[in-house]
């Protein structure tokens, strides 16, 4: 693994690891693989998929966004549009030929601006946990989002306790993936946490994915998507999640002129980070729909 940094803007330079594949493959199938963590997330919790993939043959290279990880945390940009363009000068930085965006998700709904505005550099997206829901049907009035989607205050918490109840809320997580949701925060010198994105600019990601109409810049995202919802046990929750990926497939596949280019595949019981708790799973099933030439 390649660790280092990529100027995508003046100023701006986003902390990236890379992952060459372990295997060779020599019948094309070896696509390149851009992987994007969620909010106030990092790069580190994509580490056990992209090693995955490596087994099987595909290099990727996972960025910190911006105001995230160890990347650079400019006072604005935090706009679908600007996240987007950084992705697109990572790809274009390294070279990469038409890589598969895998975002977790708000890096979901990242990938998929990607592929809508810059979709001459992707052959494919893959939206898991993420990119398909109008969180405007779930919260019509933008305060009552406010309240119910704004980050707890963890800064000050003991980072013994925090990794504790980390541990305790996701038991079958490894080392690995744990250690890597606690680098979303800085581990101050008197062992206090303190979340590495901002507050005022989550809330403004969070206002910018509440005003944003999902199935329109799917339609727009003239790939194939690959939707990986996952049934976290949350019977209401998981309910809004089939009505919205089924308005999605009726939207791409059976209701308009886009043919096949969506697939659904849920992951059950599952949590939200699956790329963190079912990563060789997860990598099995984008390395699968490489193989089977949905990524064309």
């Amino acid at each position: 693994m390649k660790d280092g940094r990529i100027e995508v803007a003046p100023g701006v330079s986003l902390a990236a690891r890379r992952r060459d594949a372990r295997d060779r493959v020599a019948d094309g199938s070896a696509a390149p693989f851009v992987l994007v963590h969620g909010l106030a997330s990092n790069a580190r919790t994509w580490d056990g998929v992209a090693s995955r993939l490596a087994d099987l043959g595909h290099p990727s290279v996972a960025v910190d966004l911006r105001g995230h990880g160890l990347s650079d945390r400019p006072a604005a940009g935090y706009d679908f549009a600007t996240v987007a363009g950084d992705v697109a000068a990572v790809i274009r930085a390294l070279g990469l030929d038409r890589p598969i965006v895998a975002g977790q998700s708000w890096g979901a709904d990242v990938a998929l601006e990607v592929a809508a505005r810059h979709g001459e550099d992707v052959r494919g997206v893959a939206c898991v946990d993420g990119g398909f829901l109008d969180l405007s049907r779930e919260f019509p009035v933008w305060e009552e989002g406010a309240v119910a989607l704004a980050p707890p205050v963890l800064e000050g918490m003991p980072a013994t306790e925090l990794e504790a109840r980390i541990r305790s809320g996701h038991p079958d997580w490894s080392d690995a993936g744990v250690a890597a949701t606690m680098a979303n925060f800085e581990i101050r010198g008197d062992g206090t946490v303190a979340p590495r994105l901002a507050r005022e600019h989550h809330m403004t990601i969070l206002r910018a994915l509440w005003e944003r109409r999902t199935t329109e810049v799917l339609a727009s995202a003239d790939v194939p998507v690959l939707l990986l919802p996952a049934d976290t046990g949350d019977a209401d929750w998981t309910a809004a999640k089939r009505a919205a990926a089924g308005r999605v497939v009726s939207r791409l596949a059976d209701g308009g002129p886009d043919g096949g280019r969506v697939r659904v595949r849920w992951f059950a019981p599952a949590d939200h980070d699956i790329h963190v708790q079912h990563p060789g799973e997860l990598a099995g099933v984008l390395h699968a729909a490489v193989t089977d030439g949905f990524f064309a």
